[in-house]
């Protein structure tokens, strides 16, 4: 098995390649009593993992699916935003409520008052880059503080009687390499499962993940591990898991506009083969559907705004659709953007029966910037 460089913070290049071995673990995964149906799991995106989006990739395939960073801030639980991430209204078990902040009582408080909303378990976030989240101490910027994030993980273990669980990054930068510590923190702080993103704060989303050291942190620790980063298609997924041996992996930005993506990696792992391409009709029927359940959430103003990203990455790849989203931008109502959903699936389906993609479709999830949760930086 060739070596994964480690990810270095000026380029963050990924210099290695990963080699394939005879097994692949496909085990579904415990977390405290909750067994997943598998060991795909969707990566908390400020802005994606809402209700509808975790709901839907959670029927099409997902083990679980946690939700958007939820403010530690008490001030701001009675917001639009923040009850709406709290609302778990028909979800599918089990329910991951992912929190931030800084501060151990205020996240402690938090993990409480999100139990009594409804989340089945707590996430802790010690992996977000962003500037304005690390500019208050919060994401991944716990990490230069391993005291800190000891008593944080204390504080939340002990606040609340679901299991508690911790995604972080392999630490600030090339110098501050200390994800093996954290896991240890972690591990004997009572986390149940820990999350790694193969990148350190300083490489940000830049370059490709490195693997290395997940799979040191593997080694050392008994708790599942989710290999995150660059986990963009079913080769790949099988790939991670048997060069980190992780229990694992959680897939972010390569579900986006693909919910679909976790039945094709099920079956992959399961029968080393590839599903063909759905179905124009079904894909139709199912960004109808979610368009239509995020409409329900937040309203028609909100949710026609919402809706335009999202239709956006159904689309990204297949024939004609450059023009087709850019039309799609000046589009203000719901009927409007069906109506121009229909018309547009209804050209695909001239094409042939199932999706045609120009592009690749594990190219067409490059790292871009994320939504970030404005009220953290309060």
């Amino acid at each position: 098995m060739r070596h994964i460089s480690l990810c270095m913070p000026r380029d963050c290049d990924y210099n290695g390649a990963l080699s394939l071995v005879t097994h692949t673990r496909t085990s579904p995964v415990r977390i405290g009593p909750h067994q997943l149906k598998n060991n795909l799991v969707v990566a908390p995106m400020a802005g994606v993992t809402d209700r509808p989006f975790r709901q839907l990739c959670k029927t099409m395939g997902a083990g679980m699916a946690v939700s958007e960073m939820v403010a530690s801030n008490s001030l701001l639980w009675g917001s639009e935003k923040t009850k709406r991430r709290a609302n778990h209204d028909g979800e599918v078990d089990p329910i991951s409520v992912q929190i931030a902040g800084a501060d151990p009582q205020m996240l402690a408080d938090a993990a409480r008052y999100n139990v009594d909303q409804g989340a089945q378990i707590i996430d802790i976030n010690m992996g977000c880059p962003a500037k304005k989240i690390c500019n208050v101490m919060a994401g991944s910027a716990l990490l230069k503080d391993e005291p800190l994030v000891a008593r944080i993980l204390k504080a939340v273990v002990g606040a609340v009687g679901v299991p508690v669980t911790l995604k972080i990054r392999t630490g600030w930068d090339r110098d501050h390499r200390n994800a093996l510590m954290v896991a240890r923190i972690a591990e004997s702080s009572g986390i149940q499962a820990l999350a790694i993103h193969g990148r350190t704060r300083a490489c940000g989303y830049s370059g490709e993940a490195e693997y290395d050291t997940i799979a040191a942190v593997k080694a050392e620790i008994r708790i599942p591990v989710i290999a995150n980063g660059d986990i963009t298609t079913p080769e790949r997924v099988k790939q991670v898991l048997e060069y980190t041996k992780a229990d694992a992996v959680m897939i972010g930005r390569a579900a986006q506009g693909r919910p679909w993506m976790f039945r094709e990696i099920s079956h992959f792992l399961e029968t080393g083969r590839h599903l063909p391409p759905p179905a124009v009709g079904e894909i139709h029927r199912v960004l109808v559907a979610h368009l239509h359940d995020l409409y329900d959430f937040y309203g028609e103003l909100t949710g026609v705004r919402v809706a335009r990203k999202h239709i956006s990455w159904y689309t990204k790849g297949l024939a004609g659709s450059a023009a087709f989203r850019h039309g799609m931008n000046q589009l203000q109502t719901c009927a409007e953007q069906i109506r121009a959903v229909d018309d547009y699936f209804a050209e695909l389906s001239g094409l042939g029966e199932r999706l045609i993609y120009v592009e690749e479709p594990g190219m067409m999830n490059k790292p871009e910037r994320m939504e970030e949760p404005a009220e953290l930086a309060a």
